[in-house]
């Protein structure tokens, strides 16, 4: 990527934090910490890496994209908006009674959603499916799906993982979010899952780990996805994050999981964005 690129991704994900915060803040509720933690990563995906058409989201030959930690959703429905799958000004109705934008994704009523998700581990299990099926029906697409460091706890995320390897699906393409921090406090202590790189080289997956907050390291990961198709391995993208990065109150705060800021807070944090956008307009 040029230096070029690279800035407008930056701003891109700029805009994103942004809509986070104003998303939760609307709310009362959410998951701002993980959603802010994982923008490079949406940014990336969805601008570079995936073949997907707004004006088309239901194109039958589109890449496919499950957030199997499904409450990170203000992330995903700000990149979908920019995009142009549905308004931004809707964003601030997330978390409200008969909007379609809903706490975690729904594909039965959000544009650019490819599947409903919410439930630990399920996504992912859908998205081996749709890799499988995309083999089966010889289709020349990739799958993707974004799971979290604590949601990698669950039995059915290794389950699947033995699914994908026996399978071959290497249009295949999961990455973990490794922010350390869940829920109810640092991934260590409530189920230390180390070393998560180990694990899956044993269940037969290319692994990659980077930073996932660093643009640059983020297209040679995807570039790494590419060169390991037809060797008949899943590519998992281990990458390190700071969850809840961009506002400093937030970042590496198991607290900030999953509630929303109230106007004080709010104020604070889109203050600390707009600097960090005219830092990046000035570079």
């Amino acid at each position: 990527m040029t230096p070029e690129r690279i800035k407008e991704l930056k701003l891109f994900a700029n805009t994103g934090r942004r809509h986070i915060i104003e998303e939760t803040h609307a709310a009362k509720s959410g998951h701002p910490g993980g959603s802010l933690g994982a923008m490079e990563y949406m940014t990336y995906l969805y601008n570079e890496e995936m073949r997907i058409d707004p004006k088309n989201p239901q194109d039958p030959d589109r890449d496919r994209f499950v957030l199997s930690k499904g409450h990170c959703a203000p992330a995903l429905y700000s990149v979908l908006a920019q995009l142009g799958y549905f308004p931004v000004e809707d964003l601030v109705t997330i978390r409200k009674v008969g909007s379609y934008l809903q706490g975690h994704p729904n594909m039965n009523s959000t544009p650019g959603v490819d599947f409903s998700t919410g439930s630990l581990g399920q996504g992912y299990s859908a998205a081996c499916g749709m890799a499988n099926a995309a083999k089966l029906m010889k289709k020349d697409l990739n799958v993707y799906a974004l799971l979290g460091d604590g949601e990698i706890e669950e039995g059915l995320v290794w389950e699947a993982s033995e699914y994908a390897a026996h399978y071959r699906l290497d249009n295949l393409c999961i990455a973990v979010d490794v922010n350390g921090l869940q829920i109810d406090g640092a991934t260590k202590d409530v189920m230390n899952m180390e070393p998560i790189d180990e694990k899956f080289l044993a269940f037969g997956f290319h692994v990659v780990k980077i930073n996932g907050n660093d643009f640059g390291e983020l297209e040679k990961a995807f570039a790494a996805f590419h060169a390991a198709k037809g060797s008949g391995k899943p590519t998992v993208i281990l990458m390190t994050t700071v969850k809840g990065l961009g506002v400093s109150y937030m970042e590496n705060q198991a607290g900030w999981h999953g509630k929303g800021p109230n106007d004080e807070e709010c104020a604070q944090a889109l203050a600390e964005i707009a600097a960090a956008r005219k830092k990046i307009e000035e570079e």
